[in-house]
């Protein structure tokens, strides 16, 4: 295999089987139903159409990155290069896609989330210049109908 094998391309929703295939495969990834859905992932991808890339080799998926803005913030989710193609510069050609599509949009910023049991994702993102914050908390609020009418009801 060499880079020239490999594609990188902007994902779409045709793309959904073989991408959840691959998150499913992918040792320590949290799938969400809603989210991760086709419909979820359809909604996002409406959002941020060039954004979020796969990487390819002989109409095989074998990474993702998930890459959504708000216009000013980029997030990645769901980065991923299948194990056996790991090593090989992959990664890195996706994170530099994404970040080019978010730059075209005037986004110079981009977080991420890796859970810190990840430890070969950790020093990918360290290896490639990545800076890790140590001096804030990351909160979430779970959207769904119990948790907002009790939300509203305790305001």
């Amino acid at each position: 295999m060499t880079q020239s094998d490999i594609t990188i391309r902007p994902m779409t929703i045709d793309d959904y089987d073989q991408v959840y295939a691959l998150w499913e495969r992918i040792s320590g990834f949290a799938l969400r139903s809603v989210d991760d859905s086709r419909e979820g992932i359809a909604r996002f991808l409406a959002r941020n159409p060039n954004s979020s890339v796969v990487a390819v080799i002989d109409s095989e998926i074998i990474g993702s990155i998930l890459c959504g803005h708000d216009g000013r913030q980029g997030s990645f989710y769901h980065v991923c290069v299948s194990p056996e193609y790991r090593k090989h510069g992959i990664g890195r050609d996706m994170v530099r896609a994404s970040l080019r599509a978010l730059a075209e949009e005037h986004v110079s910023k981009v977080t991420l989330v890796a859970f810190s049991s990840n430890e070969g994702g950790n020093a990918f993102w360290e290896h490639i210049g990545w800076t890790r914050r140590p001096d804030y908390n990351s909160y979430e609020f779970r959207l769904n109908e119990e948790n907002v009418i009790r939300y509203v009801e305790d305001a």
